[in-house]
C-alpha cells in the first residue's frame, strides 16, 4: 500500500494543476456567455435589511452565476478522463478518477445541486418567481435539497448498507435508521450554510478551499485515491475562480456555485464517515449559519430585537466598519486554523 503513496499523491497534484490551468483558460469564455446574457445580480427588495441594502448596493448588476466555472470544470475533467479511460490505454487510466464507489455520489451531488442553483439564479435575474426579487423561494428551495438529500441517504443506507458514525476516540458507533435523517440533515446543512457565507467577494470560495484541502488529506489518508483526485480538481478550480473572484470581485457564483460546494463538501465528509469532524473542516459556514438562526430567532421571540446588526454574521462585521476584504482574509485565517484542528482531531483519534 506504501508504494502507491507517491504515484497517486503526484496524480492528486498534477490534476489539481490542471484543473487550475483549465478552469483559468475557460474563465474568460464563461465571462463572455454570462455577461452576454445578461447575468447580472439584481439586489432583493423590500425594506426589511436595509443594512444589507446600504453595504451591498454597488454589487448591483455584477456578474453572478460563475459558480458554473467551478463545477463546470470538474464535471468536465472526470468526463474527458473517464472517456479517455474507456477509449484509449495508458496514462487516461492514471488520471481518470471516476470510481463508483468513491466518487459517483460526490459527482452526482455536485451535478445536481448545480443545475438546481442555476435555475434559482436564472429565475433571478429574470425577477421570476415567488421569491423578494425573484427566483425560487425558500420553502420550494428547501423541499428540493430535501428530496435531493433523501435520495442520498437512500443509496448510502440501503445500497451501500451504511448505518454507522465514527465518533473520535470511540471509532464507529452503528445509528441505524438513525443514520438516514442525519445525512439528510448534513447535506442539506451543508448546502444552505454554504450559501448564506457567499454573501462577500472572495468568502466562500476561500473558506471552501480549506474545507477541500482537509478533505483531501482525509480522503488520501483513508486511500480513498479517486475521491482525494476529486476534491484536488474541485481546490484546483477553486483556486482558478478565486483568481478573479477576490475583492474588487470580477463575478460571483451565485446558488450555482455555493449550492454546488456545500453538497459536495456534506457528500464528502459522509463518504469518509467525518460528519463530527466537519464542524472544524467548514467551521465558517457553521458560524455562518447560527448567527442567521439566532438572529432570526431573537427578532421573533424578542418582538423584532436583533442580536447583529445585520445577518449572517459577515454583515454584521461590515456594519462595525470593517472593510469587505478585512471581514474575508480573517475568516479565512479562521477556516485554515479550524481545518488544521480538525486533521489534528482525524489522525489522534486514529
Amino acid at each position: 500500500m506504501h508504494s502507491l503513496l507517491l504515484p497517486q499523491a503526484v496524480r492528486v497534484t498534477v490534476l489539481t494543476a490542471v484543473s487550475f490551468i483549465v478552469a483559468l483558460a475557460v474563465t474568460p469564455l464563461w465571462f463572455k456567455i454570462l455577461k452576454k446574457y445578461r447575468f447580472g445580480k439584481q439586489l432583493r427588495n423590500g425594506n426589511d435589511t436595509p443594512v444589507f441594502q446600504s453595504l451591498h448596493k454597488n454589487k448591483e448588476g455584477v456578474i453572478t452565476g460563475a459558480g458554473v466555472i467551478i463545477w463546470s470544470t470538474v464535471l468536465g475533467l472526470a468526463l474527458i478522463f473517464d472517456i479517455g479511460n474507456h477509449i484509449f490505454d495508458g496514462w487516461w487510466h492514471y488520471f481518470s478518477f471516476v470510481n463508483r464507489g468513491e466518487t459517483y455520489l460526490p459527482i452526482a451531488a455536485m451535478l445536481i445541486a448545480a443545475l438546481l442553483g442555476l435555475l434559482d439564479d436564472w429565475l433571478g435575474i429574470l425577477r421570476l418567481g415567488g421569491a423578494n426579487g425573484g427566483g425560487l423561494k425558500v420553502r420550494h428551495k428547501s423541499i428540493m435539497y430535501l428530496v435531493a438529500a433523501g435520495i442520498g441517504a437512500w443509496w448510502f443506507y440501503f445500497r451501500l448498507g451504511w448505518n454507522t458514525i465514527q465518533i473520535p476516540f470511540m471509532g464507529d458507533v452503528t445509528i441505524g435508521w438513525w443514520y438516514l435523517p442525519i445525512f439528510i440533515f448534513i447535506i442539506f446543512a451543508s448546502a444552505f450554510s454554504a450559501n448564506e457565507t457567499d454573501g462577500l467577494d472572495g468568502l466562500l470560495g476561500g473558506v471552501s478551499l480549506f474545507s477541500f484541502f482537509a478533505l483531501t488529506a482525509v480522503a488520501f489518508t483513508l486511500h480513498l485515491y479517486d475521491l482525494a483526485a476529486f476534491s484536488g480538481v474541485t481546490i484546483g478550480a477553486l483556486l482558478a475562480f478565486l483568481w478573479y473572484n477576490i475583492y474588487p470581485a470580477k463575478f460571483i457564483m451565485g446558488d450555482t456555485g455555493s449550492m454546488a460546494l456545500g453538497v459536495t463538501i456534506g457528500t464528502i465528509a459522509m463518504l469518509t464517515n467525518t460528519t463530527l469532524i466537519l464542524p472544524f473542516f467548514a467551521v465558517i459556514l457553521v458560524i455562518e449559519s447560527l448567527s442567521v438562526i439566532i438572529q432570526v430567532a431573537s427578532k421573533k421571540l424578542r418582538h423584532g430585537k436583533k442580536v447583529f446588526r445585520s445577518a449572517p454574521i459577515h454583515h454584521h462585521f461590515e456594519a462595525l466598519g470593517w472593510p469587505e476584504s478585512q471581514v474575508t482574509m480573517r475568516f479565512w485565517i479562521v477556516s485554515a486554523i479550524f481545518a488544521v484542528l480538525g486533521l489534528a482531531l482525524f489522525f489522534v483519534s486514529r
